[in-house]
C-alpha cells in the first residue's frame, strides 16, 4: 500500500545520474519535495512526463521545491537518459537493493520489476502532502502537483 497523506516520508539515500548521493532527509527545513517514481527511462510515458517536469521547472523553484525522480534503472542508465533529454534535475537509481525505495513508498510491482507512477509531495517538513499513484501505462498530469505545491 502507497504511502498516504499525513505520512512521514520514508527517508532515503540513493545515488543519481552522476553518481551523487541524495538523501530525502538533506531537503528537510529548507525545500519541499516532488517525489516522483517511473518505470524506466527511454520509454514513451516516462521520457515526456519527465520532459514536461523539465520544461516547467520554474513552476517547482518558484515554489521553493526540489523535483527527485526515481526508476529502478541503473545510474549509468540514468546517466544517459539525462544527457540525451537535458533533464537538470536528479534521477536516483533505486537499482540495489532492487526497489527498495520504491518498496518503502508502496509503488513498487513485483510482477513488473519496476515502480509504478507515483507522486508524493512532501513539506519542509517531512510530510505527505499529496499523492497520487497511477498504472504503468497512464501518466499523470504535472498540474495537479503543482497545484498541491500550492497549498502548502
Amino acid at each position: 500500500m502507497a504511502i498516504q497523506v499525513g505520512d512521514k516520508a520514508p527517508d532515503f539515500e540513493l545515488k543519481d545520474n552522476h553518481g551523487a548521493t541524495v538523501k530525502l532527509s538533506d531537503f528537510r527545513g529548507s525545500q519541499n519535495v516532488v517525489l516522483l517514481f517511473y518505470p524506466f527511462a527511454f520509454t514513451g510515458v516516462c521520457t515526456g512526463e519527465l520532459c514536461e517536469v523539465r520544461d516547467n521547472l520554474p513552476r517547482f523553484s518558484d515554489r521553493d521545491t526540489q523535483v527527485l525522480a526515481v526508476s529502478n534503472d541503473s545510474i549509468h542508465t540514468l546517466r544517459v537518459f539525462g544527457e540525451q533529454e537535458g533533464l537538470e534535475y536528479p534521477l536516483l537509481s533505486d537499482f540495489w537493493p532492487h526497489g527498495e525505495v520504491s518498496r518503502a513508498y508502496g509503488v513498487f510491482a513485483e510482477d513488473k520489476g519496476c515502480a509504478v507512477r507515483g507522486t508524493f509531495v512532501i513539506d519542509k517538513e517531512g510530510v505527505v502532502r499529496w499523492t497520487v499513484v497511477n498504472a504503468l501505462p497512464d501518466a499523470r498530469d504535472l498540474n495537479e502537483y503543482v497545484a498541491a505545491l500550492d497549498t502548502l
